[in-house]
Protein backbone atom coordinates (compact mmCIF):
# COMPACT_ATOMS: atom_id res chain seq x y z
CA UNK A 1 0.00 0.00 0.00
CA UNK A 2 1.66 3.79 -0.94
CA UNK A 3 0.03 7.05 -0.27
CA UNK A 4 -1.62 8.92 -2.80
CA UNK A 5 -0.22 12.82 -3.05
CA UNK A 6 -1.56 15.33 -5.24
CA UNK A 7 0.42 16.32 -8.59
CA UNK A 8 3.28 17.76 -8.27
CA UNK A 9 3.30 21.75 -8.73
CA UNK A 10 5.81 23.13 -11.03
CA UNK A 11 6.66 26.04 -8.65
CA UNK A 12 9.65 24.86 -6.13
CA UNK A 13 8.41 25.44 -2.65
CA UNK A 14 10.18 25.28 0.27
CA UNK A 15 9.80 22.28 3.45
CA UNK A 16 11.43 24.60 5.75
CA UNK A 17 10.40 28.02 6.59
CA UNK A 18 11.02 30.75 9.82
CA UNK A 19 8.14 32.62 10.12
CA UNK A 20 9.88 35.86 11.32
CA UNK A 21 6.75 37.22 13.05
CA UNK A 22 4.59 36.06 10.56
CA UNK A 23 2.30 34.47 12.63
CA UNK A 24 2.16 30.05 13.25
CA UNK A 25 1.97 29.69 9.48
CA UNK A 26 4.70 31.59 8.45
CA UNK A 27 3.05 32.70 5.73
CA UNK A 28 -0.92 34.48 4.72
CA UNK A 29 -3.52 31.83 5.11
CA UNK A 30 -4.31 31.67 1.81
CA UNK A 31 -1.21 30.82 0.39
CA UNK A 32 -0.39 27.76 3.16
CA UNK A 33 -3.65 26.37 2.69
CA UNK A 34 -3.44 26.49 -1.35
CA UNK A 35 -0.01 25.02 -1.47
CA UNK A 36 0.37 23.05 1.40
CA UNK A 37 -2.50 21.97 3.07
CA UNK A 38 -3.16 18.64 2.82
CA UNK A 39 -0.69 18.29 -0.05
CA UNK A 40 3.05 18.84 0.98
CA UNK A 41 4.66 19.07 4.68
CA UNK A 42 6.63 22.27 6.38
CA UNK A 43 8.74 22.45 8.91
CA UNK A 44 7.97 26.70 10.33
CA UNK A 45 10.97 27.83 13.04
CA UNK A 46 9.57 30.05 15.38
CA UNK A 47 5.50 29.64 14.71
CA UNK A 48 4.92 30.91 17.80
CA UNK A 49 8.50 32.72 19.35
CA UNK A 50 9.68 32.71 22.88
CA UNK A 51 7.26 30.04 23.27
CA UNK A 52 6.45 29.01 27.07
CA UNK A 53 4.85 25.73 27.56
CA UNK A 54 0.84 26.63 29.70
CA UNK A 55 1.07 23.26 31.07
CA UNK A 56 4.25 21.27 33.04
CA UNK A 57 5.16 18.11 32.66
CA UNK A 58 4.05 17.49 36.02
CA UNK A 59 0.73 18.69 35.53
CA UNK A 60 0.34 16.28 32.50
CA UNK A 61 1.38 13.56 35.02
CA UNK A 62 -1.22 14.34 37.31
CA UNK A 63 -3.90 14.36 34.52
CA UNK A 64 -3.02 11.01 32.99
CA UNK A 65 -4.25 9.89 36.64
CA UNK A 66 -7.82 10.90 36.38
CA UNK A 67 -10.22 8.39 35.42
CA UNK A 68 -11.76 10.96 32.30
CA UNK A 69 -8.19 11.32 30.92
CA UNK A 70 -7.63 9.59 27.65
CA UNK A 71 -4.22 8.89 28.63
CA UNK A 72 -1.16 6.07 27.25
CA UNK A 73 2.02 5.58 28.66
CA UNK A 74 4.24 4.22 25.90
CA UNK A 75 7.26 2.19 26.82
CA UNK A 76 10.30 0.73 24.47
CA UNK A 77 12.69 -1.68 24.87
CA UNK A 78 15.56 -0.59 22.57
CA UNK A 79 17.57 -4.09 23.07
CA UNK A 80 14.56 -6.08 22.19
CA UNK A 81 12.68 -3.89 19.97
CA UNK A 82 9.59 -4.68 22.00
CA UNK A 83 7.12 -1.90 22.73
CA UNK A 84 4.55 -1.80 25.38
CA UNK A 85 1.55 0.60 25.72
CA UNK A 86 -0.12 1.28 29.07
CA UNK A 87 -3.58 2.68 29.45
CA UNK A 88 -4.98 5.69 31.93
CA UNK A 89 -5.74 6.26 34.07
CA UNK A 90 -2.64 5.32 35.56
CA UNK A 91 -2.07 3.97 38.85
CA UNK A 92 -0.66 7.11 41.14
CA UNK A 93 2.60 5.69 42.15
CA UNK A 94 3.42 4.94 38.21
CA UNK A 95 5.83 7.30 37.30
CA UNK A 96 8.14 6.28 40.51
CA UNK A 97 8.84 3.08 38.86
CA UNK A 98 9.49 4.04 35.37
CA UNK A 99 12.93 3.87 33.53
CA UNK A 100 15.83 6.56 32.74
CA UNK A 101 14.70 6.64 29.24
CA UNK A 102 12.64 5.70 26.30
CA UNK A 103 9.23 6.30 27.58
CA UNK A 104 6.18 8.54 26.31
CA UNK A 105 3.36 10.12 28.34
CA UNK A 106 0.08 10.77 25.79
CA UNK A 107 -2.60 12.63 27.11
CA UNK A 108 -5.51 13.52 24.64
CA UNK A 109 -8.58 16.10 24.90
CA UNK A 110 -5.89 18.52 26.97
CA UNK A 111 -7.25 21.62 25.79
CA UNK A 112 -10.50 20.34 27.22
CA UNK A 113 -8.79 20.26 31.09
CA UNK A 114 -6.77 23.44 30.72
CA UNK A 115 -8.31 26.90 28.90
CA UNK A 116 -4.10 27.82 28.21
CA UNK A 117 -4.03 24.85 26.33
CA UNK A 118 -6.99 25.59 24.73
CA UNK A 119 -6.19 29.00 23.68
CA UNK A 120 -3.96 27.74 21.27
CA UNK A 121 -6.89 26.51 19.15
CA UNK A 122 -7.72 30.43 18.64
CA UNK A 123 -3.98 30.90 17.21
CA UNK A 124 -5.17 28.63 13.99
CA UNK A 125 -8.26 30.86 12.60
CA UNK A 126 -7.11 29.98 9.71
CA UNK A 127 -9.05 26.50 9.93
CA UNK A 128 -12.74 25.57 10.59
CA UNK A 129 -13.32 24.88 13.77
CA UNK A 130 -15.35 22.12 13.86
CA UNK A 131 -12.80 20.76 11.71
CA UNK A 132 -10.03 20.89 14.84
CA UNK A 133 -10.40 17.68 16.92
CA UNK A 134 -7.93 18.10 20.18
CA UNK A 135 -4.72 19.05 21.77
CA UNK A 136 -2.88 16.07 22.49
CA UNK A 137 0.71 16.46 24.82
CA UNK A 138 2.59 14.20 24.69
CA UNK A 139 6.12 14.41 27.28
CA UNK A 140 8.96 12.06 26.44
CA UNK A 141 12.09 11.81 28.32
CA UNK A 142 15.41 11.10 26.23
CA UNK A 143 14.55 8.20 23.49
CA UNK A 144 10.92 8.37 24.18
CA UNK A 145 9.46 7.76 21.11
CA UNK A 146 6.12 5.90 19.57
CA UNK A 147 7.74 4.58 16.73
CA UNK A 148 7.35 5.70 12.95
CA UNK A 149 3.48 5.81 11.64
CA UNK A 150 1.63 8.19 9.52
CA UNK A 151 -1.82 9.44 10.79
CA UNK A 152 -4.69 9.62 8.47
CA UNK A 153 -5.97 13.27 9.37
CA UNK A 154 -3.33 17.09 9.34
CA UNK A 155 -1.73 17.48 12.48
CA UNK A 156 0.45 20.64 13.77
CA UNK A 157 2.95 19.39 16.24
CA UNK A 158 4.52 22.36 18.13
CA UNK A 159 7.44 21.96 20.20
CA UNK A 160 6.67 22.70 23.74
CA UNK A 161 9.65 22.11 25.67
CA UNK A 162 13.14 20.41 25.31
CA UNK A 163 13.80 19.39 21.97
CA UNK A 164 13.04 16.56 19.71
CA UNK A 165 14.20 15.28 16.43
CA UNK A 166 11.67 14.55 13.72
CA UNK A 167 12.21 12.41 10.75
CA UNK A 168 10.00 12.26 7.86
CA UNK A 169 9.13 10.20 4.51
CA UNK A 170 7.74 12.97 2.14
CA UNK A 171 8.33 9.97 -0.78
CA UNK A 172 4.66 9.43 -2.39
CA UNK A 173 5.39 5.82 -2.81
CA UNK A 174 6.53 5.08 0.66
CA UNK A 175 5.36 1.59 1.71
CA UNK A 176 2.23 2.13 4.62
CA UNK A 177 2.39 -1.51 5.77
CA UNK A 178 2.17 -2.22 9.56
CA UNK A 179 4.40 -4.53 11.73
CA UNK A 180 1.93 -7.12 13.44
CA UNK A 181 4.54 -7.52 16.74
CA UNK A 182 3.32 -4.20 18.05
CA UNK A 183 0.23 -3.14 20.05
CA UNK A 184 0.36 0.48 18.02
CA UNK A 185 0.43 0.76 14.13
CA UNK A 186 3.82 1.57 13.81
CA UNK A 187 5.54 1.10 9.87
CA UNK A 188 6.95 -2.35 8.77
CA UNK A 189 9.92 -0.27 6.99
CA UNK A 190 10.34 3.69 7.45
CA UNK A 191 13.00 5.18 5.39
CA UNK A 192 13.48 9.46 5.91
CA UNK A 193 13.60 11.65 3.21
CA UNK A 194 14.70 14.81 6.02
CA UNK A 195 15.13 15.57 9.36
CA UNK A 196 14.98 18.39 11.81
CA UNK A 197 15.54 19.06 15.45
CA UNK A 198 12.92 21.08 16.62
CA UNK A 199 12.85 23.31 19.92
CA UNK A 200 10.07 25.46 21.26
CA UNK A 201 8.12 27.37 19.31
CA UNK A 202 8.74 25.26 16.31
CA UNK A 203 5.85 23.71 14.98
CA UNK A 204 6.39 20.57 11.71
CA UNK A 205 2.99 20.71 9.61
CA UNK A 206 1.80 16.94 8.14
CA UNK A 207 -0.53 16.25 5.55
CA UNK A 208 -2.36 12.59 6.08
CA UNK A 209 -0.94 9.23 5.14
CA UNK A 210 2.97 10.89 5.51
CA UNK A 211 5.22 8.20 7.27
CA UNK A 212 6.96 10.58 10.15
CA UNK A 213 9.33 9.59 13.95
CA UNK A 214 9.65 11.62 16.49
CA UNK A 215 12.11 10.97 19.25
CA UNK A 216 12.81 13.07 22.78
CA UNK A 217 16.65 14.17 22.69
CA UNK A 218 15.73 15.78 26.36
CA UNK A 219 12.88 15.92 28.15
CA UNK A 220 10.55 18.05 26.24
CA UNK A 221 6.80 18.44 25.61
CA UNK A 222 5.58 18.17 22.00
CA UNK A 223 1.74 19.63 21.33
CA UNK A 224 0.01 17.70 18.54
CA UNK A 225 -3.21 20.08 16.77
CA UNK A 226 -4.79 17.19 14.92
CA UNK A 227 -7.81 17.39 12.41
CA UNK A 228 -11.55 15.33 12.83
CA UNK A 229 -11.37 13.82 9.63
CA UNK A 230 -14.11 11.16 9.48
CA UNK A 231 -13.38 8.00 7.51
CA UNK A 232 -16.12 7.06 4.84
CA UNK A 233 -16.76 4.28 7.25
CA UNK A 234 -17.68 6.10 9.98
CA UNK A 235 -20.12 8.65 7.65
CA UNK A 236 -21.96 5.67 6.25
CA UNK A 237 -22.18 3.77 9.81
CA UNK A 238 -23.17 6.95 11.27
CA UNK A 239 -25.92 7.47 8.43
CA UNK A 240 -26.84 3.86 7.64
CA UNK A 241 -25.37 1.16 9.96
CA UNK A 242 -26.50 -1.30 7.15
CA UNK A 243 -23.98 0.59 4.42
CA UNK A 244 -21.14 0.66 6.55
CA UNK A 245 -19.64 -2.64 4.72
CA UNK A 246 -19.26 -0.48 1.44
CA UNK A 247 -17.00 1.89 3.09
CA UNK A 248 -13.54 1.92 2.61
CA UNK A 249 -11.36 2.90 6.00
CA UNK A 250 -8.80 5.32 4.39
CA UNK A 251 -11.28 7.48 2.16
CA UNK A 252 -11.60 10.29 4.52
CA UNK A 253 -13.20 13.72 4.83
CA UNK A 254 -10.75 16.18 2.61
CA UNK A 255 -10.23 19.40 1.93
CA UNK A 256 -7.29 20.36 -0.15
CA UNK A 257 -9.01 23.29 -1.47
CA UNK A 258 -9.81 25.05 1.74
CA UNK A 259 -10.47 28.22 1.46
CA UNK A 260 -10.19 30.67 4.28
CA UNK A 261 -13.52 30.81 6.02
CA UNK A 262 -15.57 33.50 6.43
CA UNK A 263 -16.59 32.41 10.17
CA UNK A 264 -14.78 29.15 11.14
CA UNK A 265 -17.63 27.64 12.88
CA UNK A 266 -19.91 27.43 9.75
CA UNK A 267 -20.41 24.22 7.91
CA UNK A 268 -20.74 26.15 4.55
CA UNK A 269 -22.04 24.46 1.15
CA UNK A 270 -18.20 23.62 0.11
CA UNK A 271 -17.85 21.29 3.46
CA UNK A 272 -21.93 20.10 2.40
CA UNK A 273 -20.31 19.03 -1.23
CA UNK A 274 -17.46 17.36 0.39
CA UNK A 275 -19.78 15.40 2.71
CA UNK A 276 -21.46 14.59 -0.51
CA UNK A 277 -18.60 13.16 -2.14
CA UNK A 278 -17.23 11.44 0.55
CA UNK A 279 -20.22 9.57 0.95
CA UNK A 280 -19.45 8.05 -2.33
CA UNK A 281 -22.25 9.67 -4.51
CA UNK A 282 -25.21 8.80 -2.18
CA UNK A 283 -28.05 10.92 -1.84
CA UNK A 284 -30.93 11.98 0.33
CA UNK A 285 -34.52 12.37 -0.16
CA UNK A 286 -37.21 12.66 1.27
CA UNK A 287 -37.99 8.86 1.29
CA UNK A 288 -34.47 8.64 2.50
CA UNK A 289 -31.28 6.93 1.20
CA UNK A 290 -30.50 6.12 -2.75
CA UNK A 291 -26.87 4.62 -3.20
CA UNK A 292 -26.23 6.06 -7.00
CA UNK A 293 -26.03 8.76 -8.78
CA UNK A 294 -26.73 12.05 -7.53
CA UNK A 295 -30.50 13.45 -7.86
CA UNK A 296 -30.15 17.32 -8.59
CA UNK A 297 -33.82 17.05 -6.85
CA UNK A 298 -33.59 15.54 -3.80
CA UNK A 299 -34.25 16.93 -0.45
CA UNK A 300 -30.65 17.34 1.01
CA UNK A 301 -31.90 18.56 4.35
CA UNK A 302 -31.71 15.18 6.37
CA UNK A 303 -28.03 14.79 4.88
CA UNK A 304 -27.55 18.82 6.39
CA UNK A 305 -28.94 17.74 9.64
CA UNK A 306 -27.43 14.63 10.14
CA UNK A 307 -23.58 16.06 9.29
CA UNK A 308 -24.06 18.95 11.82
CA UNK A 309 -24.86 16.16 14.43
CA UNK A 310 -21.89 13.92 13.71
CA UNK A 311 -19.22 16.07 13.36
CA UNK A 312 -20.20 17.68 16.18
CA UNK A 313 -20.09 14.42 18.45
CA UNK A 314 -18.01 12.57 16.55
CA UNK A 315 -14.52 12.12 18.64
CA UNK A 316 -16.44 13.37 22.03
CA UNK A 317 -13.99 13.65 24.49
CA UNK A 318 -16.29 12.87 27.44
CA UNK A 319 -20.27 12.36 28.76
CA UNK A 320 -21.77 15.57 29.52
CA UNK A 321 -24.22 15.27 32.52
CA UNK A 322 -26.88 17.09 33.35
CA UNK A 323 -27.61 19.15 36.55
CA UNK A 324 -29.58 17.89 39.12
CA UNK A 325 -31.42 21.20 39.14
CA UNK A 326 -31.93 22.78 35.47
CA UNK A 327 -31.45 26.10 35.49
CA UNK A 328 -34.12 28.25 34.88
CA UNK A 329 -34.57 31.68 32.29
CA UNK A 330 -35.03 33.84 35.45
CA UNK A 331 -31.75 32.79 36.92
CA UNK A 332 -30.02 33.06 33.79
CA UNK A 333 -31.18 36.43 33.58
CA UNK A 334 -30.14 37.16 37.17
CA UNK A 335 -26.91 35.92 37.03
CA UNK A 336 -25.97 37.53 33.90
CA UNK A 337 -27.85 41.00 34.97
CA UNK A 338 -25.42 41.27 38.19
CA UNK A 339 -22.10 40.55 36.52
CA UNK A 340 -22.07 36.96 35.76
CA UNK A 341 -22.47 34.87 33.04
CA UNK A 342 -23.51 31.56 31.34
CA UNK A 343 -20.36 29.37 30.76
CA UNK A 344 -20.36 26.66 27.70
CA UNK A 345 -19.03 22.95 29.02
CA UNK A 346 -15.49 22.74 27.64
CA UNK A 347 -16.55 19.35 25.76
CA UNK A 348 -19.76 20.52 23.76
CA UNK A 349 -18.84 20.87 20.26
CA UNK A 350 -20.41 23.29 18.30
CA UNK A 351 -21.00 23.97 14.65
CA UNK A 352 -23.87 25.80 12.51
CA UNK A 353 -24.90 26.18 8.98
CA UNK A 354 -27.20 28.41 6.95
CA UNK A 355 -30.97 28.20 6.43
CA UNK A 356 -31.74 30.59 3.91
CA UNK A 357 -30.57 33.87 3.98
CA UNK A 358 -30.93 35.02 7.65
CA UNK A 359 -31.90 31.92 9.67
CA UNK A 360 -29.44 28.70 11.12
CA UNK A 361 -29.73 25.82 12.13
CA UNK A 362 -27.12 25.45 15.47
CA UNK A 363 -25.25 21.88 16.61
CA UNK A 364 -23.92 21.47 20.15
CA UNK A 365 -22.27 17.68 20.45
CA UNK A 366 -25.29 15.98 18.53
CA UNK A 367 -28.18 17.95 19.18
CA UNK A 368 -29.57 20.75 16.85
CA UNK A 369 -31.46 23.57 17.00
CA UNK A 370 -33.55 25.06 14.53
CA UNK A 371 -34.73 28.64 13.49
CA UNK A 372 -31.84 30.69 14.94
CA UNK A 373 -31.12 34.02 13.39
CA UNK A 374 -27.97 33.15 11.39
CA UNK A 375 -25.57 35.91 13.28
CA UNK A 376 -27.26 34.77 16.40
CA UNK A 377 -25.90 31.39 15.94
CA UNK A 378 -22.43 32.48 14.70
CA UNK A 379 -22.26 34.19 18.15
CA UNK A 380 -23.41 31.44 20.51
CA UNK A 381 -20.61 29.38 18.24
CA UNK A 382 -17.64 31.79 18.78
CA UNK A 383 -17.78 33.05 22.47
CA UNK A 384 -17.85 29.98 24.96
CA UNK A 385 -18.51 32.55 27.73
CA UNK A 386 -21.88 34.78 27.27
CA UNK A 387 -21.69 38.06 29.70
CA UNK A 388 -24.68 40.47 29.89
CA UNK A 389 -23.73 42.32 26.17
CA UNK A 390 -23.48 38.94 24.16
CA UNK A 391 -26.91 38.32 26.34
CA UNK A 392 -28.93 41.28 25.08
CA UNK A 393 -27.60 40.90 21.73
CA UNK A 394 -29.18 37.19 21.43
CA UNK A 395 -33.08 37.41 20.22
CA UNK A 396 -35.38 35.26 22.56
CA UNK A 397 -35.61 32.26 20.70
CA UNK A 398 -31.78 31.90 21.26
CA UNK A 399 -31.94 32.70 24.83
CA UNK A 400 -34.18 29.86 25.15
CA UNK A 401 -31.99 27.37 23.69
CA UNK A 402 -29.43 28.15 25.90
CA UNK A 403 -31.60 27.62 28.57
CA UNK A 404 -32.53 24.19 27.44
CA UNK A 405 -28.98 23.12 26.75
CA UNK A 406 -28.32 24.24 30.34
CA UNK A 407 -30.73 21.42 31.45
CA UNK A 408 -28.36 19.19 29.69
CA UNK A 409 -25.49 19.81 30.96
CA UNK A 410 -24.21 22.36 27.98
CA UNK A 411 -24.35 25.59 29.84
CA UNK A 412 -24.10 26.38 33.52
CA UNK A 413 -24.53 30.04 35.56
CA UNK A 414 -21.42 31.39 36.73
CA UNK A 415 -22.36 33.95 39.26
CA UNK A 416 -20.71 37.21 39.86
CA UNK A 417 -17.31 37.13 42.62
CA UNK A 418 -18.51 39.64 45.01
CA UNK A 419 -15.71 41.90 45.90
CA UNK A 420 -14.43 42.11 49.83
CA UNK A 421 -14.98 45.64 51.36
CA UNK A 422 -12.14 46.90 52.95
CA UNK A 423 -12.38 46.99 56.57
Amino acid sequence: MTRKTPAASSKVLPIEIDAAGKGPLGMPAADFLRDYWQKRPLLIRSAFPDFESPISPDDLGALSLEATALSRLILWDHKKDQWTVETGPLPDDRFDRVPERDWTLLVQDVDKWDPDVRALIDRFEALPRWRIDDVMISFAVEGGSVGAHIDQYDVFLLQGMGHRRWQIDANPEQSAEFRDDAPIKLLKSFTPSHEWTLGPGDMLYLPPGLGHHGTALDPCLTFSLGMRAPSKAELIEDFALELASRAGERERYADPDLEVPTDPFEIDAAALQRVRAALGGMTVGSSGLRDGAPDATADDALLRRWFGRFITRYRASGDIKPPKKSPTRAEFDAAIAAGGAAQRHPFSRVAWLRQGKANAMWFITGSDIEGLRARDAALLCRLDTLDAAAWASLDEHAREAVVALGALGHYRINKPKLSRKPR
